[in-house]
């Protein structure tokens, strides 16, 4: 048998490449599904979510969130705080923290993560656009601002995004709807190498069992589970949790959300079995990362520090 070297090997995937222009395919959809390589370091799969420091992220979307009496920070400089505060070098920025999309300030964003010896791992992009509503012109918007996030993402240097389904008031969740709409975002994630995920938060919209179906009838590889270990519980019991997780992780590929509690209606705080989470990880062979996603009581350093040692204690 002929061994092939690197030359050879280029040369091959280039006239792969050329022939599948030549017929109008995109080059990325010959590999059929993404190919991260995940580290095995229980600390290299820790990431950490920007939500939880909201109150400090400077940013024209963030305003209602953001508390003057606390020190600012513009987003790009959350990198450099991830890793010399809490010794994670893996960001998940959301969508409402970027302070401009153009062009200039996401090469900035960028080279200052870099530099900080940070990396995007996912974006967790939200948006009240709905990929069912009942108007083909509305879904179509959903579909577009999707696209235009997975092009940031491919910018920045993340192999993936968080995509919300948001609901329109005039409609339920309508899973034929969705799929319509995903198979196009899925697609078009697939030509710029980028994973489309979707997470188990809005317990109406975004129903664990629902996503799971959306999901199978996709049936694309850029388009995974996001699990989210305590969303669930604040409609549900435990029992269901560990279904929802169960069903949620067969789809996981890049990235899960670890939380121990989460406050409600009411102030009212709702803890999960987060043992039970990791068990369930574990035996659904989940090799991606873990995003410290803190929504106890308290304030944010403390609680994702304290999310930050449970994971290690799991994982080691």
């Amino acid at each position: 048998m002929r061994e092939y070297s690197r030359r050879d090997f280029l040369k091959h995937s280039s006239a792969l490449a050329a022939g599948a222009a030549a017929l109008g395919c995109n080059p990325h959809l010959l590999g059929a599904e993404p190919k991260l390589q995940f580290p095995t370091a229980p600390r290299e799969r820790l990431a950490v979510g920007s939500w939880p420091f909201r109150m400090f992220i400077e940013a024209p979307e963030n305003k209602w969130a953001r508390d003057p009496k606390l020190p600012g920070m513009d987003l790009k400089d959350f990198g450099a705080m991830v890793v010399r505060k809490l010794g994670v070098r893996n960001i998940e920025p959301l969508s409402f923290h970027f302070r401009s999309t153009d062009p200039a300030y996401l090469r900035e964003f960028r080279e200052a993560t870099e530099k900080a010896g940070a990396r995007v791992i996912n974006l967790a992009v939200d948006s009240p656009a709905s990929f069912y509503d009942p108007d083909p012109g509305k879904r179509g918007q959903a579909v577009e601002v999707t696209k235009h996030w997975i092009d940031i993402a491919a910018t920045v240097g993340s192999p993936s995004i968080r995509r919300n389904l948001a609901g329109p008031q005039n409609a339920k969740p309508d899973v034929g709807r969705t799929v319509e709409s995903l198979k196009e975002v899925a697609h078009y994630g697939a030509g710029k190498n980028v994973i489309i995920n979707l997470e188990n938060d809005n317990n109406f919209t975004e129903d664990p069992f629902f996503l799971v179906e959306v999901i199978e009838k996709v049936n694309n590889p850029y388009l995974h589970a996001l699990p989210d270990f305590c969303n669930s519980m604040l409609t549900h019991d435990q029992e269901f949790n560990n279904r929802a997780l169960t069903a949620l992780f067969k789809h996981a590929y890049s990235i899960a959300h670890v939380k121990d509690s989460e406050v409600g209606g009411g102030g009212k705080l709702f803890t999960v079995d987060v043992a039970k989470c990791f068990a369930i990880a574990k035996a659904s062979g989940y090799r991606g990362y873990f995003s410290m996603e803190w929504e106890g009581q308290g304030e944010p350093y403390a609680g994702t520090q304290k999310l930050i040692d449970l994971t290690l204690k799991y994982l080691g």
